[in-house]
């Protein structure tokens, strides 16, 4: 493994680095609220820093995120990458790229995501989508939203198309979240029919009669070979667009795990290099706070933490720009920056003493983000359990196939 990042990726993250410390400061981001800094995001886009993302790789943007995270800085950088240009890019048809990319490269487009799927979205046979998500990071400020059905199967609906409803919710970080309500609302698959049925454009036909085969078989017997082969056609074309719909959303769940741990990643050290700060400058018995043996561990832990956040999700990030498998990892990755995170933006808060009860105070704003981070795509819990599954489910053959050998 080489996490050393390239000299393009060098370049942008000190260009990212240099943008969001001038322009995301204090001021700007008491007077944005809880909404975004449009002029910060105009600002990235005409640095050419979202274009980038499809040539530095995951990677590059984990080292991007990572300096929006030092000064949490509000704008749907992560978002708009995560499930807009990297999603395209990856899933989406010839067509879908032309069309989409171009504007998700400079900005105008803004893309939000409504992941994990949890079941509230369905969609029928039409494309048509209906239900609820209760909060979506950074809709207000989206044109178009990835959705996950309860199928798994990935839709792009406009945020202004018709049946679509967006309602301003506020969440424990100021995110620009909306709650999304769909009723009939037209998607757009994400690869349009799906890369098994452009494959197989020849059997579409059978396909089709398979369908209507599947329609009245409980009616009539079947009479002929060709219908019986028609019917297993079909079902072969269905489980392998299932299984194409399977395979797109947990890739692009498990790069938003690794993604939202980079950020993570940022928060920390940014929460981290302010208890520094405050440390070696504020005295008690006139002595610096940092002398101290407990401030001393305390910030000691911190830094084990925020390290392994990074450390794991650069290992993430690299698997997967080098075609290797990488859920895995992700989901280590997404484990640290929930149970690691959390550890430290609590530090952070009580390296600050009283001073870290100030809502006012920037280190409460790191507090507010890494809290929200915690539980964004699923709890340390919930991921751990998501972990050992999968982990499970690829020892058994393993474990199987020794089992064999052995009796043999």
């Amino acid at each position: 493994m080489d996490f050393t990042p390239t000299e393009e990726q060098t370049a942008a993250q000190g260009l990212a680095a240099r943008i969001f410390r001038d322009l995301s400061t204090h001021e700007r981001l008491v007077a944005a609220g809880t909404g975004s800094d449009t002029e910060l995001w105009k600002e990235l886009c005409a640095a050419g820093l979202t274009a980038a993302v499809e040539e530095i790789g995951l990677l590059g943007l984990v080292l991007l995120l990572e300096e929006q995270g030092r000064v949490t800085a509000q704008v749907p950088f992560a978002s708009s990458c995560v499930y807009g240009l990297l999603a395209v890019a990856e899933h989406g048809t010839d067509e879908q790229r032309e069309r989409l990319l171009p504007a998700l490269r400079d900005g105008t487009e803004v893309a939000a995501g409504a992941f994990p799927a949890r079941g509230g979205i369905r969609a029928d046979g039409e494309g048509r989508l209906s239900g609820s998500v209760p909060y979506v990071p950074w809709l207000r400020d989206a044109s178009l939203v990835l959705v996950a059905d309860a199928e798994h199967g990935l839709w792009i609906v406009r945020t202004d198309g018709p049946g679509v409803r967006t309602e301003p919710v506020e969440t424990t970080a100021p995110w620009s979240a909306a709650r999304l309500v769909l009723d009939g609302a037209p998607g757009e698959r994400l690869g349009g029919a799906g890369a098994h049925e452009e494959e197989q454009a020849e059997a579409t036909p059978a396909y089709e009669e398979g369908r209507a085969y599947e329609d009245r078989r409980a009616r009539e017997d079947v009479r002929t070979r060709e219908d019986a082969r028609a019917c297993e056609d079909a079902r072969a074309c269905e489980d392998a667009r299932a299984c194409e719909d399977a395979r797109a959303y947990e890739r692009v769940l498990a790069v938003s795990r690794i993604a939202f741990a980079g950020l993570q990643a940022g928060v920390c050290a940014g929460s981290l290099a302010l208890a520094v700060a405050h440390t070696n400058t504020r005295e008690q018995f006139g002595r610096p706070l940092s002398t101290k043996q407990a401030v001393l561990m305390r910030a000691a832990d911190a830094h084990m933490d925020t390290e392994a956040i990074r450390v794991t999700a650069y290992e993430a990030a690299w698997r997967r720009d080098t075609g290797l498998p990488y859920r895995r990892q992700a989901l280590t990755a997404a484990w640290w920056a929930s149970e690691a995170g959390k550890r430290v933006v609590h530090a952070g808060q009580h390296l600050h003493g009283g001073t870290g009860a100030d809502l006012d105070h920037p280190v409460h704003r790191h507090f507010l983000w890494g809290r929200q981070l915690d539980a964004h795509l699923g709890c340390g819990s919930e991921v751990l359990q998501e972990l050992g599954e999968l982990l499970a489910s690829v020892e058994e053959p393993v474990r199987a196939a020794a089992t064999e050998e052995g009796a043999e």
